[in-house]
């Protein structure tokens, strides 16, 4: 009822928008160098990286994980990707008394991290290992290099109308 009594002239703005998502190509690269960085730290893990609606693009799990480390991984980069900002920060929230964030559905662990291209979150990674802190330097580390290459290498990024 609300188009048919709107007139014609009520929509002027594009109905549609074009959206750059992270690739598999680009996922594939931060999977790399988010296992490059666990290697260096000798910290097994599971890591995710997702699109920017939060859906699984690619994932690896290193030997000597946690059982529970995949499903930590994903909820981390789906939290980080849905919020566009650190998991840490949710994790902070939560510490704080903001509970409404862990009754939400979202992880609310650090060791996830917004995956930007230019000043547009494009993905998330999360990270699980058997440390918190290791999470988060392979997390924002693999961040650093996607960012650092999404400008200047094609097929990092898709676009999607």
């Amino acid at each position: 009822m609300l188009l048919a009594c709107a007139g014609r002239n009520a929509w002027t703005a594009d109905l549609t928008l074009t959206v750059n998502t992270i690739s598999e190509s680009g996922a594939q690269q931060v999977l790399i160098s988010a296992e490059h960085e666990a290697e260096k730290l000798h910290a097994p893990c599971a890591i995710a990286v997702v699109d920017a609606s939060g859906i699984l693009v690619a994932f690896l799990k290193m030997d000597g994980v946690r059982s529970g480390s995949p499903d930590l991984a994903i909820g981390k980069a789906r939290t980080s990707a849905l919020l566009q900002r650190p998991s840490a920060e949710t994790e902070a929230n939560v510490d704080n008394g903001r509970l409404a964030f862990a009754t939400a559905g979202l992880m609310t662990l650090r060791g996830g991290v917004p995956l930007m291209a230019g000043k547009q979150v494009v993905g998330a990674v999360g990270v699980a290992s058997l440390n918190k802190d290791n999470d988060v330097t392979i997390a924002q580390a693999a961040a650093a290099a996607f960012a650092s290459l999404s400008t200047g290498v094609p097929g990092l990024l898709c676009t999607s109308d």
